[in-house]
């Protein structure tokens, strides 16, 4: 994952070594904007936060599955 220079890109592209993920991520330029959740992306291969809507994507699809 690079570098997030700000919190507003609708959707971010993640890896499993960014398992587990959390949004706001610490990168993000507005880290605290909402509070911490975590985001199981790994399951289906892409998830949303209830927060701020962030649609973030599994390169490589869900965790365990094959891929």
């Amino acid at each position: 994952m690079t570098q997030l220079q700000e919190n507003t890109r609708s959707q971010i592209e993640v890896e499993a070594k960014d398992l587990p993920l959390y949004c706001p991520m610490p990168d993000m330029v507005k880290w605290n904007a909402h509070p911490r959740v975590v985001i199981p992306v790994g399951n289906t291969g892409e998830a949303l936060c209830p927060y701020c809507g962030t649609k973030y994507v599994l390169k490589g699809g869900p965790v365990g599955h094959g891929h």
